[in-house]
């Protein structure tokens, strides 16, 4: 049976299992979760009542939590692009940077958008100067980590690099980069050209006006 990812083309974390799958040209059925598709949320909510993107399955398998879901594809599903090292400890050192991006950078620009759709008890504005707050000192402590790096954990495309690509994407769009960071600058499109994130970007430009803080006319 064929794999089948269960997310949505404007889910940041959708996006980085997508990365996964098409780095390593993985087959897969994507089902769309959306208006159109009340079959796919019925299944999703059926095997997943915590209603998060995405989730995987491999037969009768059930996989969940993206950083698990691409590890899971290494181990079951393995393709040419080794998303994460043999060694363990190049291993750890690339999961500690999957979880900064997902923890400080998707989360802060999480934040900012909760705040918008009214998740917080306190305005728009509020939310986003703390998720600015946040941000800034992430793309601080990020400049510093990527001298003399290609990808965050150096050569090689990763797993911490499936997670950073819509993380700073979106990040950027909630508090853009300065020039003070122009390492980070210079990662973020060096994700964008990334012919993997590149699809997985096309893939949801329609859904743009749904961004609650405004999507930028760029990207």
């Amino acid at each position: 049976m064929a794999l089948a990812l269960y997310g949505h083309p404007f889910s940041s974390y959708t996006q980085k299992a997508l990365i996964a799958l098409y780095e390593n040209g993985t087959p897969f059925d994507y089902r769309v979760i959306g208006p159109d598709t009340p079959e796919h949320a019925a299944e999703w909510l059926k095997r997943w009542p915590m209603a998060r993107f995405p989730m995987l399955l491999d037969g009768e398998r059930t996989i969940l939590e993206t950083s698990l879901i691409i590890e899971y594809l290494q181990l079951a599903h393995p393709g040419p692009v080794r998303l994460l090292p043999e060694d363990p400890l190049a291993a750890l050192d690339v999961r500690f940077l999957d979880r900064f991006f997902d923890l400080y950078v998707m989360s802060a620009v999480q934040y900012a958008v909760d705040s918008a759709l009214g998740r917080h008890p306190h305005s728009k504005e509020a939310g986003r100067a703390v998720a600015e707050e946040r941000l800034e000192r992430a793309y601080d402590w990020l400049e510093g980590r990527l001298e003399g790096r290609i990808w965050a954990a150096g050569e090689e495309f990763t797993l911490a690099d499936c997670g950073a690509a819509p993380a700073l994407f979106y990040a950027d769009w909630t508090h853009p980069v300065s020039e003070k960071h122009p390492l980070v600058r210079a990662y973020r499109a060096r994700l964008l050209a990334r012919p993997s994130f590149a699809r997985a970007v096309e893939e949801a430009r329609p859904y743009r006006p749904l961004f609650p803080l405004g999507a930028p006319a760029r990207d």
